[in-house]
């Protein structure tokens, strides 16, 4: 680190850094392939599941390029539709069987209480994916085009879900990295009291982003992967807000050897030496953290982990090479106008020894660390506590924050009609099982009607309609009793396959807990390693996990308060849980390993206890800094209208902030107050002085300026 840190800070060397990366960033931005994003996440299923066998099986079959929109009819007031409606509605139909590949089956379907009509519109599959916003478009405008006022033709189904979902996504990435630019612009500004400071580390991690935007688009497609607007969000983020701190670290400890040394060349040589270590070993640990979600089944979760490690990977690099080099050739000035001096010796041994807030705050921790650590310990229970009665999935219709088209639709359909309709479930059976596969099927609770369809490969389609609402705990009942009851049956209906919609949410949420069981453990075996060599310790990284893990299931607790109370979302999604862990135990670490390290390095000298004293003191304002900016970062996907994003972006700002307010705070210094020299065990920093003499000496000196210390 040392060699890096003197090449990077040297008098000559920096402005060459500072070339290499601009040519480096410019070629990579010219030369790497722009590959393409999808506009909304796709099903990755493994090749295993049964819903993803019928999809496969389903690409040979005569409809495979076929998709359907359903327009839903109904009045604004809620009155049953009139004469002049029904016609009006039945003209309707017409107008869209001009658009439909099977105009024959484009007719009108009125409920029985009379209050609403469906007109399904069968399309072709691979002409509405090109234009998806335009085949929605066109057939909205079509819909409803000489309907009586007061009636409204509303698009739901399949392409009306998938237009809603990517209407979501439209201009997400401007309008988070906008969002994003500004909150971190504001939080730096504030952070440094500096008009000038805050535009070199926004211009650093700005450029970092831009960068992996285009490595992880250009990699997607030899990788194997596909990312999606959601990805690209979250990885916005994910960069903007760790490059953020990283930048925050290396800038406090490059002001705090300002007030040392006159040459600012050897000032940021001994920040880089002494924060980027660190800051390397935060930025591995969410890099190998994220890179864990390779062993994941599903292929969303996959592609997010490859991408978002490239991102982590990149924005250490600039934290570490571009940052101090940048910082170093605008020198002191950059400050302005609360330039850092070196202090004349009277009157730095004076600041020196003049009391922090942080410095009180550890004085106070360390005469009763038991107390604290009781307290804080109940107080991140009893928010843990918020779990009792959470719930796991979203049906379709609670994926969206606010009311699109397709929901309201879906709504007016349950109120008239089957819940299910607008649902799909496909059963693949052999061809010589149809009757008694549909008679097995018909005898499911929850099912409601079952179609013989076309065959194709040795298997004839059954579409079958539920009772229950698309992607309800409902469907997902029925599903599985369906798959149940055709595998017990006997004879060759025992092979058949439950696919659709509704069984690609629920194999998509079975893969989703077995990603979670499988990754969590790798996450803390990685956090542990990794915490374990860089503090030389084995029982510290086990109460820096212990308090990480309790942030985090405060966090859940906490948020599913919020959700259900005041936000209205009645489950976590499927994912949420998994990404939100790995954010937060990832990032929580992050400034564990900032406080930790700073403590060992003061314990060489000061001994333990005394050591976490003045490395809160040392610390404490810049990681609330970052702990603050990067919370408020993550609040920014609640800027898209997707519950999914939202809840992670709630979740890892209430966990980062009880991280960095409460348990970084006072929680881990009690635990290493309690503990003394255990808590590097089986390594032992503090020997080369004594903590009482220490400990004494700090007392006479703080009697001296009349400053109770412990």
């Amino acid at each position: 680190m040392r060699a890096v840190a003197r090449f990077v800070s040297g008098k000559g060397t920096a402005w060459l850094v500072l070339g290499l990366a601009a040519a480096a960033v410019a070629l990579l931005f010219g030369l790497l392939p722009k590959g393409s994003s999808e506009s909304f996440p796709a099903s990755g299923l493994p090749d295993s599941s049964d819903a993803a066998k019928v999809s496969a099986l389903l690409e040979e079959f005569p409809s495979a390029d076929s998709t359907a929109a359903i327009v839903v009819y109904s009045r604004d007031d809620g009155a049953a539709l009139g004469d002049a409606d029904r016609e009006a509605v039945t003209a309707s139909a017409t107008a869209l069987a001009d658009d439909s590949i099977a105009p024959q089956a484009v007719v009108p379907q009125f409920s029985d209480d009379g209050d609403a009509a469906i007109v399904v519109v069968p399309l072709d599959s691979a002409t509405a994916e090109d234009d998806l916003e335009g085949t929605a478009e066109n057939l909205r405008s079509t819909a409803s085009e000489g309907l009586p006022d007061g009636v409204s033709a509303l698009l739901t189904g399949p392409l009306g879900f998938q237009a809603d979902i990517s209407n979501a996504f439209a201009g997400a990435d401007f309008r988070l990295l906008l969002v994003t630019v500004i909150v971190v612009a504001v939080l730096l500004i504030v952070t440094y009291r500096s008009p000038l400071l805050w535009i070199v580390p926004l211009a650093v991690v700005g450029t970092a982003d831009g960068l992996a935007r285009v490595v992880v688009t250009a990699l997607a497609d030899p990788l194997g992967v596909t990312i999606d607007a959601s990805i690209g969000g979250i990885l916005s983020v994910l960069v903007f807000g760790a490059g953020t701190n990283y930048a925050l670290l290396l800038v406090a400890r490059y002001r705090e050897e300002l007030t040392r040394e006159n040459d600012r060349h050897r000032a940021m040589l001994t920040a880089v030496t002494s924060a980027g270590p660190a800051i390397a070993a935060s930025g591995g640990t969410v890099a190998l953290s994220l890179l864990t979600l390779v062993f994941a089944e599903l292929a969303g979760n996959r592609a997010l982990g490859i991408a978002c490690a490239i991102g982590i990977a990149i924005a250490v690099l600039f934290a570490l090479i571009v940052l101090p080099a940048a910082l170093v050739i605008c020198g002191r000035g950059l400050f302005w106008p609360f330039v850092p001096r070196v202090h004349a010796t009277g009157d730095h041994h004076h600041a020196a020894q003049k009391p922090t807030l942080w410095t009180r705050l550890g004085r106070g921790v360390r005469r009763r660390p038991a107390a604290v650590a009781i307290v804080a310990t109940l107080g991140i229970g009893a928010l843990a506590l918020g779990l009792f009665g959470v719930r796991i999935g979203l049906s379709q219709v609670d994926q969206f924050v606010g009311d699109p088209e397709s929901v309201v639709a879906q709504r007016v359909i349950d109120d008239s009609f089957s819940a299910g309709l607008t649902g799909q479930t496909i059963v693949l059976t052999p061809d010589d099982a149809v009757t008694d596969a549909t008679s097995v099927a018909e005898g499911v609770d929850g099912v409601e009607a079952v179609r013989a369809g076309e065959s194709a490969e040795g298997y004839t389609r059954l579409d079958v309609t539920l009772a229950a609402e698309p992607q309800s705990d409902a469907a997902f009942a029925t599903i599985e009793a369906l798959r149940t009851a055709l595998t017990d049956a006997p004879g060759d209906v025992s092979q058949s396959l439950v696919g659709g919609s509704d069984a690609t949410a629920l194999d998509e949420n079975t893969a989703a807990a077995a990603d979670q069981a499988l990754i969590i453990p790798l996450i803390l075996a990685i956090v542990f390693v990794i915490l374990a060599l860089l503090l030389r310790s084995l029982v510290a990284p086990v109460l820096l996990i212990a308090s990480v893990l309790a942030t985090f299931f405060a966090s859940l607790g906490a948020s599913n308060l919020i959700f259900q109370n005041l936000m209205g979302f009645p489950a976590f999604d499927s994912n949420v849980v998994l990404f939100a862990f790995l954010f937060l135990v990832a990032l929580g670490v992050d400034y564990n390993i900032f406080l930790t390290t700073r403590a060992r390095e003061e314990a060489g000298v000061h001994g333990t206890r005394e050591g976490m004293v003045r490395a809160l003191s040392s610390t404490g304002g810049v990681i609330t800094s970052a702990g603050i900016l990067l919370a408020a970062v993550f609040a920014v996907l609640g800027v898209l209208p997707v519950v999914a994003l939202t809840q992670i972006g709630v979740i890892v700002c209430i966990g980062v902030l009880l991280d960095t307010l409460v348990v970084r705070t006072v929680l881990v210094p009690a635990l290493v107050f309690l503990t003394g020299d255990r808590f590097w065990w089986p390594s032992r920093p503090a020997r080369r002085a004594s903590e009482d003499a220490v400990g004494r000496g700090s007392q006479a000196e703080h009697n001296k300026l009349g400053v109770r210390a412990s």
